[in-house]
């Protein structure tokens, strides 16, 4: 679903809230349609896109991707010991078992560094546009709102007064109150 549909969902939301029925005596509440609202929040919901979540994934990936990595370069220092002190007879072994060792390591570390700035970068650009999507989306949110008020004569939303209610006719019309 496109960013304008949440929008435009948000700008019904709005507008239904706005043009609601003011409560007697409750300056700041307002009776809706519990059905209608829950409808539009629902597909807002399903609306929403999906970069939040697939930033979590990355970052999650990326740290267990990380965790996989030093545990490797660790099993390759713990490998490389092992193998350095079984061959201590000979010098010459012992001097070539030091050198692959440091090799190994500092290739692993090289791998594990190159990595975290590969993922790291990849999860700046994903959070990046993440953020850019949604301060458009609060762009149009703002202009849209500031649209209503204007059009309103720069006062917040009128409220209407309905006729006195019972509290049994407010239940079978499936209204909810909004504080």
């Amino acid at each position: 679903m496109e960013q304008t549909d949440v929008i435009g969902l948000l700008d019904g939301l709005y507008s239904m809230i706005a043009e609601a029925w003011g409560v007697p005596l409750g300056n700041d509440k307002c009776i809706i349609e519990r059905e209608k609202a829950l409808d539009i929040i629902n597909e807002i919901k399903a609306a929403m896109p999906s970069s939040l979540a697939e930033a979590k994934r990355l970052v999650a990936a990326r740290d267990e991707f990380i965790g996989n990595a030093k545990k490797e370069a660790e099993a390759l220092r713990k490998s490389s010991e092992e193998k350095a002190k079984a061959m201590v007879e000979e010098q010459e072994v012992i001097r070539v078992a030091r050198r692959k060792s440091a090799e190994m390591i500092s290739s692993a570390e090289a791998k594990s560094a190159e990595l975290r700035r590969v993922a790291g970068d990849y999860v700046d650009d994903v959070m990046r546009r993440a953020e850019e999507s949604l301060r458009s989306s609060l762009e149009t949110l703002q202009t849209a709102h500031t649209a209503v008020q204007t059009a309103n004569g720069g006062r917040g939303p009128s409220t209407i007064v309905p006729a006195a209610r019972t509290e049994r006719e407010v239940d079978e019309n499936n209204f909810i109150t909004l504080q």
